[in-house]
């Protein structure tokens, strides 16, 4: 990627700082006060400015790839090993910036980044819930409450053609972005302020959301409220009562010590945190195909590697959980909480019921 490139995002950076503005949420710095008529012909100028100039020639480029979560997570831990396999690739003339633990934002708000070609991100993990608000439609079947009952059953998933298809969906919308690779950050559960033994103990509870329909449509489905609160600001939202629980991985869970505030963890399993990692257009195409090989390379090798990163992952810090008299509480039985949520699941794949189905089948 070119300097210029470069300088454009530092100085975007930098007036964003300056301004102290917010796309959507306050939990990204943007340019949206500054770049309100440019960011509706983006689109436009990113491919007119990729046309206009050569593609990188082999020349050092560096991507900036944001993460929402710590480092030391499962999908901090993938984002590590995608950056190291890509610069072993390359020979070092690929860079991967990690721009880790939200500072660039929250999923949504680096994802409309990404799309209004502010040219700030070049590259994100981005959560199969997330791409849902923006038409992913295929992706929103990844989401559906009690779906895989399995890590196994969802790597069968990702290793079936049908994967191939769901990927390719965020090119057939012309988001501006392509994804590269699926990947997961293991099953997320529901972490409360007071304890929680079985379905009926969500009543009347307000979960954090992050406004999603599904998830939304779930808590309801559960009995309790959803509310919306942005994750950087979950931590003090618990701490001073404003919402009862919410839910996570519990590698997240516990990487941005939410046991200190909600020390209680039911394992139902509601969802397996499938995510994509993307680039925008106007990166991939100013990477010459050599380059473009390489991230598809690299992509594939994480795809290998996190499913085994996530299960090594959840097994310590479980282990690092109970051991810190966190109190934990296991499902031996989904169906009431099958049962309370199919509602949610009928309404969201009703126009894709062939398809969900497929995916169901992959555990036969």
């Amino acid at each position: 990627m070119k300097k210029k490139f470069l300088a454009i995002a530092l100085a975007t950076l930098t007036v964003s700082a300056l301004a102290g503005c917010t796309m959507k949420s306050p939990e990204m710095t943007s340019t949206s006060a500054t770049n309100t008529k440019e960011s509706t012909d983006s689109k436009a100028d990113n491919k007119t400015e990729s046309k206009a100039d050569s593609k990188s020639d082999g020349a050092e480029v560096t991507l900036v790839y944001a993460e929402v979560n710590p480092l030391d997570t499962i999908v901090g831990q993938s984002g590590t090993a995608f950056k190291e396999k890509v610069e072993e690739l390359s020979g070092g003339k690929i860079h991967i910036d990690i721009q880790a633990s939200g500072v660039l934002g929250s999923e949504n708000d680096v994802l409309d980044g990404m799309l209004g070609g502010t040219g700030t991100v070049d590259m994100s993990r981005i959560s199969a819930f997330a791409l849902t608000s923006y038409g992913a439609k295929k992706a929103s079947l990844l989401s559906m409450p009690y779906t895989f009952n399995s890590r196994e059953h969802f790597w069968k998933f990702v290793d079936s053609d049908l994967s191939k298809e769901f990927l390719q969906e965020t090119s057939d919308l012309n988001l501006g972005i392509k994804s590269l690779y699926y990947g997961e950050e293991g099953f997320r559960h529901f972490f409360t302020k007071n304890p929680v033994t079985k379905v009926e103990d969500l009543k009347g509870m307000k979960l954090r959301v992050s406004n999603d329909p599904i998830m939304n449509g779930m808590v309801e489905g559960l009995g309790a409220s959803p509310t919306v609160v942005a994750f950087n600001e979950l931590y003090s939202a618990l701490q001073t009562g404003v919402v009862d629980g919410a839910e996570q991985p519990i590698t997240n869970y516990k990487s941005n010590a939410f046991p200190e505030v909600a020390p209680n963890i039911i394992l139902d399993g509601h969802t397996l945190g499938a995510f994509q990692v993307v680039i925008t257009d106007a990166a991939w195409d100013k990477l010459t195909k050599e380059q473009q090989d390489i991230l598809v390379e690299a992509g594939k090798y994480v795809g290998q590697v996190n499913r085994e990163i996530a299960q090594k992952a959840e097994d310590k810090v479980l282990e690092e959980l109970k051991v810190n008299k966190v109190n934990v509480v296991e499902v031996a039985d989904k169906t009431p909480w099958r049962e309370a949520t199919k509602g949610v699941v009928e309404k969201y794949t009703a126009d894709q019921k062939e398809l969900y189905q497929k995916i169901l089948d992959l555990d036969k």
